[in-house]
């Protein structure tokens, strides 16, 4: 999602375009009080819940999905040591796979998060993690609370009024607000599950999710859902989550609530908004600020709140695609020299066009990065496209330029024709195959994503009758 925003701040320097991508998707994130402190959700504690919310795309609007959030927290809540405690469940507009916690009980769960789980036990598992986190008072030094809140704060300030870190703000936020040790994320795994078995859900929900959590998180960059330091191996959760639930009282029941989860599954939005642009495979093209552009063979593309972020698959090379609103009257020159904290070199900067846009182009190096800069106007828009790259810098001139050669401006009538996708559930029919079956979804890799999606194997047989989750448009 590219948004204008206004210059005056400057654009990401050497080192924090080099953090970018740094993150990693997951649930087992949270901010915690101390032991001793009022657990009331109030509007005098929702200031960082309305910052939170925009910065991650507003909140979802799916009601038979949040009333059954709803009631599954409140039921996991009652099964807790502490069923007086306050927690409220909120769906968060992003395609990312990802839920936390903040301290007075606000719990977030995106809607790719969503998409990814199969059954109600499975969110109920990411819910009881969550509130396990706070429940058993993780960040209770108030040294480490008050580093937590910091980090808050920036991420919120920096979405929303900083141009210069709300790329990597978002990117990162949206990972993890706080990172606790292994040793408590794995404590929170196995009181999670105990409280998803006392609940009346299936325990095995948790080992299940965590399952598809780390083959999401097994992307075309070749990372995987591990890539956070502070999260246990994910093999290693999913072998301790299926001891804990052979340990319970449901060790061979417990609710799934599979059909009741998928029917209130229909019709969610599925990958990124049209509105705010639209990811697929190296292609990035936005309808409504008509603009868009392709990354080098071998780059894999994450449409932020802020920015486009790109990076190859050994992490070596990367790309940040934004807009800004400019003064009126502004040279593209003058916009990277103001919108660049680092040192461009001397003689580089050269003016040009491309697809017919006047562009310009400068050289800037850094300690361990040379970049690549550009700026392109589309009408009163200006947009920028920086490439990186670390280490062996021999190529960064040709996929900067393949790169910028493929910025473009969409016309009305390829705008229109871009849909938003959506989940349908389907039921198997009689020699449906999952190729079959994935083969009626218009996104990349849809075999891939059909597979992860329901939790399958690859070449497992569908059965008939049960019902499968597609995209469709």
């Amino acid at each position: 999602m590219i948004r204008t925003r206004r210059t005056g701040s400057s654009i990401l320097g050497s080192l924090m375009l080099a953090a970018l991508l740094a993150g990693c998707t997951g649930f087992g994130s949270d901010v915690s009080l101390p032991a001793n402190a009022p657990r009331v959700i109030g509007p005098d504690r929702d200031r960082d819940h309305v910052r939170l919310v925009r910065a991650f795309g507003g909140e979802g609007r799916a009601p038979q999905l949040q009333q059954l959030l709803t009631d599954v927290t409140n039921r996991l809540v009652m099964a807790t040591d502490r069923p007086d405690e306050a927690f409220q469940v909120t769906i968060l507009n992003s395609p990312a796979v990802n839920a936390f916690a903040l301290p007075n009980g606000r719990l977030y769960v995106t809607r790719g998060l969503l998409a990814l789980a199969n059954d109600t036990s499975e969110v109920a598992a990411v819910l009881s993690h969550e509130i396990a986190h706070v429940t058993l008072r993780h960040a209770s030094q108030r040294s480490e609370l008050q580093a937590r809140s910091a980090l808050i704060e920036r991420v919120a300030e920096n979405v929303l009024n900083d141009a210069e870190e709300a790329a990597t703000a978002q990117n990162q936020s949206r990972s993890t607000l706080a990172s606790f040790s292994r040793a408590q994320e794995l404590e929170a795994d196995q009181m999670g599950v105990r409280v998803l078995a006392r609940a009346g859900f299936d325990p095995f929900g948790a080992p299940r999710f965590l399952t598809s959590l780390g083959r999401s998180g097994t992307s075309s960059d070749g990372q995987t859902g591990d890539r956070l330091a502070s999260h246990p191996n994910t093999n290693d959760r999913v072998s301790r989550a299926l001891q804990a639930a052979r340990r319970t009282d449901l060790p061979g029941g417990g609710e799934t609530g599979r059909l009741a989860y998928l029917t209130t599954l229909e019709g969610l939005s599925y990958g990124d908004d049209p509105a705010d642009g639209v990811v697929k495979g190296r292609r990035f093209i936005h309808s409504r600020l008509g603009v868009a552009f392709e990354a080098p063979e071998g780059f894999s593309l994450e449409n932020t709140s802020q920015a486009v972020l790109g990076s190859s698959s050994d992490g070596e090379r990367r790309l940040l695609f934004d807009a800004a609103d400019t003064p009126e009257g502004q040279s593209l020159e003058d916009v990277l020299r103001s919108t660049w904290t680092d040192t461009i070199e001397a003689g580089t900067l050269s003016t040009g066009t491309v697809n017919g846009l006047p562009l310009v182009t400068a050289l800037s190096n850094g300690k361990e990065w040379t970049f690549r800069l550009s700026a392109i106007r589309i009408g009163s828009t200006t947009y920028r496209l920086i490439m990186a790259t670390r280490g062996n810098r021999s190529d960064l001139e040709s996929i900067f330029q393949q790169t910028l050669n493929s910025v473009r401006q969409v016309q009305p009538e390829e705008a229109r024709r871009i849909r938003p996708l959506k989940l349908q559930i389907v039921a198997a029919q009689r020699g449906d195959t999952a190729q079959t079956l994935a083969a009626r979804m218009p996104i990349d890799r849809p075999l891939e994503r059909f597979l992860l999606l329901n939790g399958l194997d690859r070449n497992a047989p569908l059965k008939a009758g049960e019902r499968y989750k597609i995209v469709v448009e």
